[in-house]
């Protein structure tokens, strides 16, 4: 069998790196895979026997720039106009601990295959006559949209244990709805291993399965097997159901999946229970702020979801104006009731925060003492402007000229 011909393979650059690797040298895994299953191609990778020594050194003498980003483990990238190219000496592992394996360089294409997670990622094809190759079954696995492991789930997984997220991953964005059930049970048995990994590899593939079309059948299975309870603890039956009314939300008014959207359907209805789970898993500070301002609070031992906050739909300005319109929309997409869902998104469609209209300068040539006094007394014009729904500016000006110097009406 051939790989169709792709766009991707006609990027600039691409041509001269395979000639001066002089035909030894295949593309391997998402690239093939993708191509054939006709979806658009993001990262190229290329395996060849030669040593990374020797890939450098050839890519070097075409004026290639290429990158030493992996060599311990014989990964250099090449950086081509088009994207970078990740090039990988072909490999089989000696040792792993389910963490991190040490490595043998190897000039045997199969044993390197062998060495890969799942069949469907372990074609290889011929970059000049484009036939693939395939030792494991994964052309087939591909038609019947299978996910299968190379050989033993077992060993595969005890290799790299975030297999088991990757697993449901590739299920979510290729799988259909049978799983094999030795993988799951290799899945389910292994799962408290997860603990073991860094957090941030963990959060990294959650949000690669939450960034997926549909991810409820493989969250769904997650949590059947209890796997999902070694990633968050806290997520419950509760938080199913808002995902799959979050994500039939989204189909519903054409909305891109947001991984960090999906994810706060996840977590706990408390924003401070939710921002220790962000925390724990290492996110990113921007991250952790995105769940924060997307999260409900607690007060008086009720559950403050923030449009509930606001008298009517047009009050969901007011959020989208102290955040942002996407954190409103993501607010109202989780939270608001299926009555006020039309209205509260209508309102927010093609909506550009405005300008608040007045400044501490302003006020303080209006005859405000300088001082803390100041921010205050800005502070609550802007709020009224805010409750009056952004008004113009004349009215800004009408409601100043109302308060006395102490910032009072």
């Amino acid at each position: 069998m051939k790989m169709p011909p792709a766009e991707w393979t006609e990027r600039r650059g691409l041509a001269a790196l395979i000639a001066a690797l002089d035909g030894k040298a295949r593309f391997v895994g998402g690239a093939v895979r993708d191509t054939l299953l006709e979806i658009e191609v993001k990262d190229v990778d290329i395996a060849t026997p030669l040593l990374p020594e020797d890939v450098m050194q050839r890519l070097t003498a075409v004026s290639i720039k290429v990158i030493p980003t992996g060599i311990a483990h014989g990964t250099v990238t090449a950086v081509l106009p088009d994207g970078p190219v990740e090039i990988t000496t072909l490999r089989r592992d000696v040792s792993t601990d389910g963490r991190r394996a040490t490595v043998a360089f190897s000039d045997d294409w199969q044993e390197d295959a062998a060495r890969r997670d799942f069949t469907i990622n372990a074609l290889f094809a011929d970059p000049e006559t484009l036939e693939v190759f395939d030792y494991f079954g994964g052309l087939a696995d591909l038609e019947d949209r299978q996910i299968r492991f190379i050989g033993s789930a077992v060993e595969r997984i005890a290799e790299d244990h975030l297999r088991i997220m990757r697993y449901f991953r590739f299920l979510a964005r290729f799988g259909k709805q049978e799983l094999e059930p030795e993988a799951f049970r290799a899945c389910v048995d292994a799962a408290p291993k997860l603990e073991q990994l860094s957090r941030e590899r963990v959060a990294d593939e959650l949000l690669k399965l939450l960034a997926t079309e549909d991810p409820r059948l493989a969250i769904g299975k997650m949590l059947d097997g209890k796997i999902f309870q070694h990633i968050i603890a806290e997520t419950d039956e509760q938080a199913t159901t808002i995902l799959g009314q979050l994500i039939t939300r989204e189909q519903a008014y054409a909305i891109m999946p947001d991984p960090v959207r999906r994810l706060v359907a996840l977590l706990p209805k408390d924003r401070d229970k939710s921002g220790a789970i962000a925390k724990s898993l290492k996110l990113s500070k921007k991250l952790q702020r995105a769940i924060a301002e997307r999260s409900p609070a607690q007060a008086n031992g009720k559950t403050q979801v923030a449009p509930r906050l606001f008298h009517n739909a047009e009050n969901i300005r007011a959020l989208a104006y102290r955040t942002s319109v996407e954190t409103a929309r993501d607010v109202v997409l989780l939270f608001a009731d299926d009555s006020e869902l039309p209205e509260m998104l209508a309102q927010l469609k093609n909506w550009q925060s405005p300008v608040f209209p007045l400044t501490g300068g302003d006020l303080i040539q209006r005859g405000l003492k300088p001082g803390p006094i100041v921010a205050r007394t800005l502070a609550t014009i802007e709020q009224a402007w805010i409750d009056k729904g952004f008004p113009e500016e004349k009215w800004v000006t009408e409601f100043v000229a109302g308060l006395d110097f102490n910032g009072r009406t």
